[in-house]
C-alpha cells in the first residue's frame, strides 16, 4: 500500500488510491461519481479519467476542455459511470465552479473557515453536492485526511461515528466488504 497524504485504500488499484489521496480534485470527482454506481468503480473513475485525458486532473484544465470532449472521455468503454453524459457535465460544472470561486484550488473549499457549518455551506454550493454527500465529505476529510473544522462531528451526523457508514470509513478492501455487509443488513432490517 502506497497511500500517502490520506488513508483511502480500497479501489483495488494502488495508483488510483494514490491519486485519491494526493489530488483533491480526484477526491471530489470520486464523490460526484458515487451515485447509483458501485463505490470502488466511482472512486476508480478519476484515475481512469486521468489516463484517458493524458494529463493530471487540474480544475482549470478540465474547465477549459470542451464539454463534448469530456463526455467522450466519460463514455469510452468501459464508461466511467452508468450516466456518463450527466456525470461529465457535473464534473465540468464542478471544475468551473472551483476555478470561479476558489481560483482552481480544491483545498481552498475548506481553507480559512470558522467552523464546519461554513464548510457545509461551501460544499452545498458545489455542483452535484447535496446534504448527504456533504455530510459524507466532511467526515471523509476528518477521518481520512485529518482535516477538521470546529463542529464537524455534528455536521457530519452519523457519518462521524466509528463503524462502516460511508467512503469516509474505507481504509482497505476489507473495510469496503464490511460497509457492504452493514448496508445489506440495514436493508434487511427495514
Amino acid at each position: 500500500m502506497r497511500c500517502t497524504a490520506g488513508s483511502l485504500c480500497f479501489t483495488g488499484e494502488a495508483d488510483a488510491d494514490d491519486l485519491l489521496n494526493n489530488n483533491f480534485l480526484a477526491l471530489f470527482i470520486g464523490m460526484l461519481l458515487d451515485q447509483q454506481f458501485p463505490i470502488e468503480r466511482a472512486f476508480l473513475g478519476p484515475y481512469r479519467l486521468k489516463q484517458r485525458l493524458g494529463f493530471d486532473l487540474v480544475p482549470s484544465d478540465l474547465a477549459k476542455l470542451p464539454i463534448d470532449q469530456l463526455i467522450q472521455f466519460f463514455s469510452e468503454k468501459p464508461a466511467l459511470h452508468r450516466f456518463p453524459k450527466s456525470m461529465a457535465e457535473r464534473t465540468h460544472d464542478l471544475c468551473t465552479h472551483l476555478v470561479e470561486y476558489y481560483d482552481g484550488n480544491p483545498s481552498a473549499v475548506w481553507a480559512n473557515l470558522s467552523d464546519a457549518a461554513e464548510l457545509r455551506q461551501r460544499l452545498l454550493s458545489l455542483p452535484g453536492f447535496g446534504e448527504n454527500k456533504t455530510q459524507i465529505f466532511i467526515a471523509l476529510l476528518a477521518k481520512r485526511f485529518r482535516i477538521t473544522t470546529q463542529g464537524w462531528e455534528e455536521i457530519a451526523g452519523h457519518y462521524a461515528d466509528v463503524g462502516f457508514h460511508s467512503v469516509a470509513d474505507l481504509d482497505s478492501p476489507d473495510a469496503l466488504s464490511q460497509l457492504r455487509k452493514q448496508r445489506k443488513e440495514a436493508r434487511k432490517a427495514k
